[in-house]
């Protein structure tokens, strides 16, 4: 995506119409290939250009999600509301994003009210809305949050779409929705189905399917049955595959957290600190809560008599 833009750039003057639209999908580029400073300059000079951009407004709230800086990314958001909401169902999108930023500073009460009234006010089938509810829901339950009964309408949608097959990041998504709604039957014939595609691998969906699909949604399974030392072996071995799920990096983290936290479950504790590095690396360096509470959790289970940090 990035080269495809670069290539094209110079085509559009300052006085070209859609110079904003192009920048911002330059700065969304410059995000997911790890150039954060360049892509949020980018991306404010996309929505100076092209006030309703809302793809470059959302490329700069990906800065702030990748360098732990829900503070900065609020500001960014608030008082833009008009950027994103004219758009279809991109809009639940950035609202998604926006309860990132509340999660990540522990504001849960915000987050579920986000999710009730704007994230998941329409109960649509779209899989690009469930995945922003599940992967929500999720993070909120791996921070020991009450979502009540809110796993109810994505299982049930999900447990509809489990012969789909069409693309293993709508999958894995619906699979996560089956693992929080105790649909077990349904998961379980869910990750068969990946499984089966995979072995057949006749298309690029199908090697998906296979890798790292079905190692992927075997963990997942795992993790929801509470058997955590197989969830982390599959997991860990999908998780140098996951780019090809699809999805940007902030979209595959609920993967990533849940890998993480498998180790730590399943007492692996220096592999999870391992991936914890490794995660903040990608990160820009800097620890977000989900990692300074987990490297907390790690480094307390490897030393019992050490004071926990505040």
């Amino acid at each position: 995506m990035r080269r495809s833009i670069e290539a094209v750039l110079h085509a559009y003057a300052e006085d070209h119409a859609a110079r904003g639209y192009v920048l911002g999908c330059h700065a969304f580029t410059l995000e997911e290939t790890g150039e954060y400073g360049r892509a949020a300059s980018a991306g404010s000079a996309a929505l100076e250009i092209s006030p309703d951009d809302a793809w470059g407004l959302h490329a700069v709230a990906h800065v702030y999600d990748m360098t732990g800086n829900p503070d900065k990314g609020l500001r960014w958001l608030s008082g833009r509301e008009a950027a994103w909401a004219h758009c279809n169902n991109f809009r639940f999108h950035v609202w998604w994003h926006k309860a990132l930023m509340h999660l990540d500073l522990g504001q849960t009460d915000t987050v579920l009210e986000l999710y009730d009234t704007l994230i998941r006010a329409e109960h649509t089938d779209d899989y690009r809305d469930i995945s922003n509810a599940t992967s929500l829901l999720m993070r909120l339950e791996l921070d020991g949050v009450d979502v009540g009964t809110r796993w109810e309408e994505l299982a049930d949608t999900s447990q509809s779409r489990t012969e789909d097959g069409s693309l293993i990041f709508a999958d894995l998504h619906y699979l996560l929705a089956l693992i929080g709604g105790r649909r077990e039957e349904a998961a379980a014939e869910l990750v068969a189905r990946i499984a089966a595609d995979g072995a057949r691998a006749g298309s690029d969906a199908g090697m998906r399917m296979g890798n790292p699909g079905t190692a992927a949604a075997r963990g997942l399974e795992a993790f929801g049955d509470g058997h955590y030392d197989v969830a982390f072996r599959n997991l860990s071995r999908a998780r140098r595959h996951m780019q090809l799920v699809g999805g940007s990096h902030a979209q595959r983290d609920v993967f990533e957290r849940l890998t993480i936290d498998a180790g730590i479950r399943a007492g692996r504790m220096d592999d999870a600190l391992t991936m914890l590095d490794e995660r903040t690396t990608r990160r820009a360096g800097r620890d977000d809560s989900f990692a300074a509470t987990r490297r907390n959790m790690a480094e307390l289970a490897a030393n019992p008599l050490r004071v926990p940090a505040e």
